[in-house]
């Protein structure tokens, strides 16, 4: 993984760099990206060398086009192409992570993801994210991810830090504590 952080630090800084007037705009398109390369099945098509360039292109912009309803940006084609040609197209989901922790270094908040057991609506996550930000003391971009291993509670994991209130990890520390 650090070779892939390593190969996608300078697309993810000079993208930074180059989309300073629309970050968000920018994020968005990436992500979708991201979220297409990241397909183990496109990946190994891709890497056939029968496969084009262009035809990877086309591709890959038709996959997003339809999976985001939107077509690419001018910015994004160019950064698309950019990335077939230099054949890095794996480390993708790896430039969009790093382009997420320059805009969250730049306006001083940081991502958020809530693993649950159930789905939690939008005026209790409203409240957690409004504790969390507390708890953490910074502002969260908050996201949710279902966990059914869970059984109960929460898992919160911001950066390297992580708050697990679950009943998984309730007993867990139970089994430790009775086998220890």
């Amino acid at each position: 993984m650090a070779e892939l952080a390593t190969i996608a630090r300078p697309y993810a800084e000079a993208l930074f760099k180059a989309q300073a007037s629309d970050l968000a705009g920018t994020a968005a398109w990436l992500d979708e990206l991201a979220a297409v390369a990241g397909n183990a099945q496109l990946q190994q098509f891709i890497d056939s060398p029968k496969v084009s360039d262009e035809q990877a292109f086309e591709l890959i912009s038709d996959v997003v086009q339809k999976h985001a309803n939107v077509a690419l940006p001018e910015a994004g084609k160019n950064f698309l192409r950019l990335v077939i040609e230099n054949r890095r197209l794996s480390a993708l989901p790896v430039v969009a992570q790093q382009y997420r922790a320059l805009m969250n270094v730049q306006g001083g908040t940081a991502d958020a993801v809530v693993y649950s057991a159930f789905p939690i609506d939008a005026s209790a996550l409203a409240d957690l994210s409004s504790t969390l930000e507390k708890r953490f003391a910074r502002k969260l971009n908050v996201s949710v991810e279902l966990d059914a291993a869970l059984i109960g509670g929460i898992r919160v994991v911001v950066g390297d830090e992580v708050l697990d209130t679950s009943v998984k990890a309730r007993l867990e520390q139970m089994k430790s504590a009775l086998t220890a």
